[in-house]
Order: structure tokens, then sequence, then C-alpha cells
């Protein structure tokens, strides 16, 4: 039996802001036609949105961001804070 590790603060908050651009992203499109568009399940598009899945596999984000015209790259920095540099240490902002 595999053990899930619980989700850290960070991967919670993330997961709430991706929710968060997808339904703006999403606008006035049915949640049932982007997810039958992404070739997911309507049930996993309301989770991701709402933030009960907060760290969704790769491929299943791609398909949603697809339909969704936006870019990998635009999703990860609204998504994941920006890092800087203090001394030798990284840091999130």
């Amino acid at each position: 039996m595999m053990v899930r590790m619980p989700l850290t603060p960070a991967e919670v908050e993330r997961g709430e802001r991706l929710g968060a651009l997808l339904r703006r992203a999403r606008g006035e499109r049915s949640m049932l036609s982007v997810a039958l568009d992404a070739g997911v399940s309507p049930e996993t598009l309301r989770k991701i949105e709402s933030g009960r899945v907060a760290t969704p596999a790769f491929s299943t984000i791609a398909a949603i961001a697809g339909v969704l015209h936006l870019s990998l790259d635009s999703v990860w920095a609204e998504i994941e804070p920006p890092v800087r540099t203090i001394g030798r240490v990284q840091v999130a902002s």
C-alpha cells in the first residue's frame, strides 16, 4: 500500500492559486465543456478548481491549460511565487 504524505502549506496555497487561475481562464465556459475538451472528468476539474486536488498530474494540467489557451509557463508563473537569492540561499518571495 502506498502512503501519501500530507501536503505542505505551500502546496495547498499553490493548489488554491491554480484553481483560481483555471476558474478565471474558464470564464463563462461550462465546467463540463472544458473538462470534456481536455479529456478529464468534470469532477476532476471541479476538484482542481476548488483546490481539493492541490497537486494534479502534469498531463491533466497541460490538457486543461491547452483547452483554456494558457501556456504552461504562464500557469507556473502565476501559481509559483518567485524565488530570490539572499546571499547563497534561494527563498520564495
